[in-house]
């Protein structure tokens, strides 16, 4: 997030949510966003395929086709232009490229875009003017936003509206993506990304390989890594003979997971570290048990970048261990010495190499933590980006056109699958499927379909039907609800026993980020 959770409760004055089922995904943020609309008359506008809780008090509701994102924020955008409500003065002094998108944004009147998304014209004008008039607008997006082939060209045309407004640096503004899990935001902020190296310092960068080796001792190669969705690709092809799995159960959360199967089958050694033995764990020639936040010491990096202490508060049970002593050993018999004795020791070697961070000790952190960028012992931390300048100096926008998805309805597949979470799980069900409360709550996965797709099928509410798309199919029971419109589908993705990714499409990737499409493919549903 470039700005923090609290401002959206109590300094936003307009609220734009695209992408993110807030209240069922994120319920304390959302929480703080109903109690702002409510209590300080805050706007809300909700672009969402699914009529979500948090659409049935928007000042509007824009109910989009899944995979039409860049089209509706163009149409938004040029509203905000031939209106004359950008902000000039924040173009002209903080920002360029803005002449190319304004070309680009001409042919994308409300009209242009209604046949496109399905959204009314007016609707689209109304979300501008409310959006582009706000004292201090916040834009709030998640996976809904970025799990598409065009995830990148989404992510920065909304980026595109905060900057034609002026509505980053400021309270109450910002591009804020809502991570979906306690860690998400640090384990990036400590490479674990195929690209960079902590604080997102590159790879392919000479004088930062030559910090790192310097720093770790070891020549370090100048070639990007791959992502896990191009791993378990070359997995399926041979040219990768091992992987190591850590905390996380591709064999549910990847995209076809047929396809997933038989590339970890054709592994000559799968290792997985896990708390629980997973979908994936159960395929492993190696487990190696790791520990709960409860029983192991260190940081957590929130979604506004707020790095907090994790206290130990029980042993490990059994012959669980802690993942960094987990690691260290594995390290020192393969060769490389890791030979740490503590979290904070690693914790202060991970400073001297990370910028954003290195301001930032265990004892500071007592209390409420701190947000980076925090470059000095002396430095507050940063709960607000581009106060005064972006990063790269100005703000740079982009001309985006809109792409459809990779794979569209037709006479076989006629409607468009969407996936994604529920409110009593996240992720694979990993731990919430465990949790008893909240698997009673919802035991088992569904099909939402609308009445009138439902009345076509003779499918009725509570029947088991089955799911099919080109990769495969599931049987689940069906849901008639008026909450999507009649060609569109959705289901979750937390239930291995009908898991949502034996549908969904592992070649249609974002080419920059490499995100599958989980949002968007064509499918058909099957009585059974």
């Amino acid at each position: 997030m470039t700005n923090s959770i609290n401002e959206l409760q109590n300094d936003a004055t307009a609220i734009f949510l695209i992408g993110t089922n807030t209240t069922e995904n994120h319920p304390v943020i959302g929480y703080k966003i109903k109690s702002n609309v409510r209590k300080n008359g805050a706007k809300l506008i909700v672009a969402d395929p699914r009529r979500i809780d948090l659409a049935e008090m928007a000042d509007v509701y824009m109910q989009f086709r899944p995979g039409t994102d860049v089209a509706l924020i163009n149409g938004m955008m040029n509203v905000i232009i031939s209106e004359g409500l950008l902000d000039k003065d924040f173009i002209e002094n903080r920002t360029e490229g803005f002449a190319e998108v304004a070309k680009v944004l001409e042919k994308y009147t409300p009209e242009y875009v209604e046949p496109i998304t399905g959204v009314p014209a007016e609707d689209i004008r109304k979300a501008a003017r409310i959006y582009a008039s706000a004292e201090r607008g916040s834009i709030c997006y998640a996976m809904g936003l970025t799990q598409h082939s065009t995830g990148t060209d989404n992510v920065k045309s909304v980026c595109n509206l905060a900057l034609l407004t002026g509505n980053l640096g400021k309270p109450g503004t910002g591009v804020n993506p809502l991570r979906g899990q306690n860690n998400v935001q640090g384990a990036c902020d400590m490479g674990a990304l195929p690209v960079s190296y902590p604080a997102y310092q590159q790879v392919t960068n000479p004088e930062v390989r030559e910090k790192f080796e310097k720093a770790w001792g070891v020549k370090l190669s100048p070639n990007n890594g791959v992502t896990l969705t191009a791993a378990i690709n070359k997995a399926h092809h041979g040219e990768l003979k091992g992987i190591f799995v850590f905390g996380e159960n591709p064999m549910v959360s990847d995209p076809d997971l047929q396809h997933v199967e038989e590339a970890l089958d054709n592994l000559e050694l799968l290792i997985v570290q896990d708390i629980f033995l997973t979908e994936t764990a159960q395929r492993a020639d190696v487990v190696f048990p790791g520990v709960t936040f409860a029983e192991k010491e260190g940081t957590f990096s929130n979604t506004e970048r707020r790095v907090q202490r994790v206290r130990q508060a029980i042993t490990p049970r059994g012959d669980a261990r802690p993942d960094w002593q987990i690691l260290c050993e594995l390290s020192n018999r393969l060769g490389y010495p890791m030979n740490y004795s503590s979290p904070e020791e690693i914790f202060n070697e991970m400073r001297t190499v990370t910028p954003s961070y290195a301001g930032i000790t265990y004892e500071r952190l007592e209390g409420k933590g701190l947000h980076w960028p925090c470059p000095t012992e002396e430095h507050p931390g940063t709960p607000i980006l581009h106060k005064e300048k972006f990063n790269r100096g100005l703000g740079l926008f982009h001309a985006i056109e809109f792409k459809e998805p990779a794979e569209l309805p037709d006479e076989e597949y006629p409607l468009i699958l969407s996936t994604g979470r529920s409110l009593f799980h996240y992720h694979t069900g990993t731990m919430t499927r465990r949790a008893e409360a909240l698997d009673t709550h919802q035991p088992d996965n569904e099909i939402q379909v609308n009445p009138v797709t439902a009345d076509k099928l003779s499918v009725a509410d509570g029947e088991t039907v089955r799911v099919v798309t080109r990769r495969g199919s599931i049987e689940l029971k069906a849901r008639v609800t008026d909450i999507l419109e009649e060609n569109v589908i959705f289901t979750f993705f937390h239930f291995s026993e009908a898991a949502a990714n034996r549908l969904t499409n592992a070649a249609a990737l974002d080419p920059v980020a490499g995100i599958p499409e989980y949002k968007v493919c064509a499918a058909r549903i099957e009585k059974i």
